[in-house]
C-alpha cells in the first residue's frame, strides 16, 4: 500500500497498490453477491433486490483486477477496468436503494410523496447520466494520449457527475424524509416499515460519504495528467496514501452490501407489489395499483403528477377500502 506517500514510476494508480487488501474485499464481495443471489431465489426478491447480486459482481471484478493491478500497475486495461466499475457500482447501488424505496411506498401508497414506480424511472434516468459520465471520464483520464484540454473535459465529467450524484442523494433523501413525517402523522410506522427506512437511511449517508470523498479527491487535484509540473509531493493525500480508499470507499460499501443481507427486505415487505396496508395500521389489503395512463417520456419529466389528466375529484384507491384510518379510529374512541 503507499503508506509513504511516494509515487511509482509507470504506475497508473500513482502508487504500487496494497497486494493483500483487494483479496479480502474481492472474497467478501463475492460472498456477499452469492448471500445475496440465495436470497433473491429463496424469497423471490428479485423485483426488489434484484440489483445487488450484480452489484457485488460488479466489485468482485474491481477488486480481482486491482489485485491484478497491485503486480502489473503499468497495464492501463487492468487499471481501467478496475477503476471503471469502482465507480460504475455505487450510483448502481443508489438505484437498487430507489427500487426498495419504491416498494416501501406501495406498502403505504397515502404516505408517498410520489408514484412508487416513479421513483425508479426518475431516479433511474439521473443515475444513467452519472453512469456515462462516469465512464468517459474515467476513461478519458487515463489515457495518456489525449491531450491537456481534453483530460480537463474528462476531469470536469467526473466532478460534474460526483456534483450529480449528490443533488441526487439530496433529493432522495428528502424524498424518504417526507415519507416518514407522513407516516408519524398517520400513526401509522409498523417495524416491518421502520427497518427498511431506517436501513436507507444509513446506507444512503454511507453513499453520501464516499461521494463527498471522490468529489473532495477530485477537485483538490485537478487532474490527475495536469500535474506534472507540481512535485508529488504536494498533492493532495486523498491520492497518495492509499488507505483513504479503503476507509472512505472500500470499507462504506461492503458495510452496505452485508447490511442489506442482514436486513433483506423481503424479510419486512410482500413480494406482491399490490398489497399495502391499510390505513388502520394492521390490515393488508390487496389493492389495484397505482395507475398511471400518461406515457413514459411524460412521467418521466413529470414524476409527481402536476400534469396529470385525473378527475380532481377523483379519490385514491386506499380511501375506498372501506377501512377506516388509525387516527380517525382514536378519535372515535
Amino acid at each position: 500500500m503507499a503508506e509513504n506517500g511516494q509515487a511509482v514510476p509507470g504506475s497508473y494508480f500513482l502508487y504500487a497498490p496494497n497486494k493483500g487488501a483487494p483479496v479480502s474485499f474481492a472474497i467478501w464481495f463475492a460472498m456477499s453477491m452469492g448471500w445475496h443471489f440465495y436470497q433473491c431465489i429463496t424469497t423471490r426478491s428479485w423485483k426488489i433486490t434484484g440489483l445487488l447480486p450484480f452489484i457485488g459482481l460488479i466489485f468482485t471484478i474491481a477488486f480481482v483486477t486491482r489485485e491484478i493491478g497491485a503486480y502489473h500497475y503499468d497495464n492501463l486495461n487492468v487499471y481501467l477496468t478496475s477503476t471503471i466499475c469502482m465507480y460504475m457500482a455505487p450510483p448502481i447501488l443508489e438505484l437498487a436503494h430507489y427500487h426498495i424505496f419504491g416498494r416501501v411506498c406501495y406498502y403505504m401508497p397515502y404516505c408517498s410523496p410520489i408514484h412508487p414506480g416513479r421513483t425508479l424511472t426518475t431516479f433511474g434516468a439521473l443515475s444513467s447520466i452519472v453512469e456515462i459520465l462516469n465512464g468517459i471520464g474515467v476513461a478519458w483520464t487515463a489515457n495518456a494520449r489525449i491531450e491537456s484540454g481534453m483530460r480537463k473535459v474528462a476531469l470536469a465529467l467526473l466532478q460534474a457527475s460526483l456534483i450529480i450524484q449528490i443533488a441526487v442523494i439530496g433529493f432522495f433523501v428528502t424524498m424518504m424524509v417526507v415519507f416518514h413525517l407522513r407516516a408519524r402523522r398517520n400513526g401509522v410506522f409498523p417495524r416491518n416499515v421502520q427497518i427498511p427506512l431506517y436501513t436507507l437511511y444509513f446506507t444512503t449517508l454511507l453513499i453520501l460519504i464516499r461521494c463527498v470523498y471522490r468529489t473532495v479527491e477530485h477537485f483538490s487535484n485537478d487532474g490527475l495528467g495536469d500535474k506534472a509540473n507540481i512535485p508529488y509531493a504536494q498533492w493532495s493525500p486523498l491520492v497518495r496514501y492509499e488507505w483513504f480508499f479503503y476507509v472512505f470507499e472500500a470499507s462504506l460499501m461492503i458495510t452496505i452490501m452485508y447490511l442489506w443481507n442482514a436486513l433483506h427486505p423481503r424479510n419486512y415487505l410482500p413480494e406482491n407489489f399490490h398489497i399495502y396496508l391499510a390505513r388502520d395500521g394492521v390490515s393488508e389489503v390487496v389493492g389495484p395499483g397505482w395507475t398511471d395512463n400518461r406515457s413514459f417520456f411524460v412521467t418521466l419529466f413529470d414524476p409527481f403528477g402536476f400534469f396529470s389528466n385525473r378527475p380532481k375529484d377523483e379519490k385514491p384507491f386506499w380511501e375506498t377500502d372501506g377501512i377506516e384510518p388509525k387516527m380517525r379510529l382514536k378519535g372515535i374512541v
